[in-house]
């Protein structure tokens, strides 16, 4: 499935429109820089001043190194921790409940619940540095983050766990998947850890209040709260290496995410996660070269449409995608302006799902199942939060003519160039 980059959140003026694939071929490049939050003194016991010292650091620091772990962020093209192994880990528990608060509901209660739950993850490699947030799934150590955070660390580079209770410890990588920007780490020679309460995203109501806890600008153990702004909100931040794009429908929150929370938990009010802070949309200065800050506009990877992904890594496995096997774009004049809502289909994969349903070149997607697609982006997003050998119903116009089809989503297990 290909897309064409828009913004979602500027209607006018419109880019260009290009074809690029989701599953194969490279993005077209998106005005988009990896906030990050430059390594700060792991020390817990500071002289008088050392505090200032390290924001100062992270303020210099910060924008040198973009690009190398931290939050993500994300703007458009128009816009101006140490003991031994328990034999028997304990893992995050999953509750499918409501998302509202069945506790107090106080910050503070959601705070001392989930603060053991959260680390800080400071990465070094060939590429640079830098620093990130993580989430604790199992008591001896596995650790959910972005991809983002520990990409610079390659094969030959490092990670180190700072923990709440003030310890660390070397990790390795478990696992990584650029497509859903997610990874799992394993903290080396811990126990007794405090893993998350997975929660459920797709029980959460836009207005609900959020907590984000993290590491900004290497401030650990930072607790900052907000509402749910809006939901499946389509993030492009760009493509991974082989040319794949990081596509995600999001939970945009007005929680203050920063440089340095990337990886970290989006919690309902009873602590549970939701999410995982992901990108921030910048300031037209922060485009320009200045320094990328909160304004409001935070994104987390919703934990439902991740979660398969992130049990296939626990378990060593590769991760697979949903995929339909089509190339898309906007529905675009000329000049690049969105002229109607959708995904207009620019090349159907042979044997793939769409072929076998009887999609075809010029055939506009509106919906999958009730999700309405707007754009290319959003039906790379929504395709995404399935799982391969899934049903759904895509509906679409021919001819100026509405249709619907039932087909089961491919997957890109076996998939090589298309």
């Amino acid at each position: 499935m290909t897309e064409t980059p828009q913004d979602p959140y500027q209607p006018h003026p419109h880019p260009q429109p290009t074809v690029s694939s989701y599953d194969t071929q490279q993005l077209p490049h998106v005005a988009y820089q990896r906030a990050v939050a430059p390594p700060a003194p792991i020390e817990r016991k500071r002289r008088p001043g050392a505090f200032a010292a390290a924001v100062v650091a992270a303020a210099l620091v910060v924008g040198a190194g973009a690009g190398v772990g931290g939050a993500a962020v994300w703007t458009s093209q128009n816009d101006a921790d140490t003991t031994t192994s328990s034999a028997s880990p304990s893992t995050s528990p999953v509750v499918d409940t409501p998302a509202a608060a069945s506790g107090d509901g106080s910050i503070e209660n959601v705070a001392q619940t989930v603060l053991p739950s959260v680390v800080k993850i400071d990465v070094s490699g060939a590429q640079g540095q830098g620093s990130g947030s993580g989430i604790i799934l199992t008591s001896d150590g596995q650790i959910l983050t972005n991809n983002h955070v520990v990409e610079v660390a390659g094969d030959s580079g490092e990670l180190e766990v700072s923990f709440d209770d003030g310890t660390h410890a070397k990790a390795t990588i478990v696992g990584t998947d650029p497509l859903t920007d997610t990874a799992v780490i394993q903290a080396e020679g811990v126990s007794g850890l405090t893993p998350v309460t997975i929660g459920s995203s797709d029980s959460l109501q836009v207005g609900q209040a959020v907590v984000a806890i993290g590491s900004p600008f290497g401030l650990d153990a930072t607790v900052t709260t907000g509402i749910v702004s809006a939901l499946k909100r389509p993030v492009n931040v760009g493509s991974d290496g082989s040319g794949n794009s990081t596509v995600y429908p999001a939970i945009q929150t007005d929680a203050a995410i920063n440089p340095g929370n990337s990886g970290g938990p989006l919690v309902d009010l009873n602590g549970h996660l939701v999410g995982i802070n992901a990108s921030i949309r910048t300031s037209p200065q922060a485009q320009g070269g200045g320094e990328p800050g909160s304004i409001g506009l935070g994104f987390a990877i919703p934990i439902d449409a991740v979660l398969p992904v992130i049990e296939q890594m626990e378990k060593g496995e590769t991760p697979t995608h949903a995929r339909l096997g089509i190339s898309v774009e906007n529905v675009a004049a000329g000049d690049g302006a969105l002229v109607a809502d959708g995904a207009r289909i620019n090349e159907v994969n042979t044997d793939s799902a769409a072929a076998s349903a009887g999609l075809a070149t010029g055939d506009v997607i509106t919906k999958v199942d009730d999700t309405l697609i707007t754009d290319a982006d959003s039906l790379v997003a929504t395709v995404r939060s399935y799982r391969p050998g899934d049903e759904v119903t895509v509906t679409y116009t021919r001819d100026g003519k509405e249709d619907t089809v039932t087909l089961t989503l491919d997957s890109d297990a076996s998939a090589t160039n298309s």
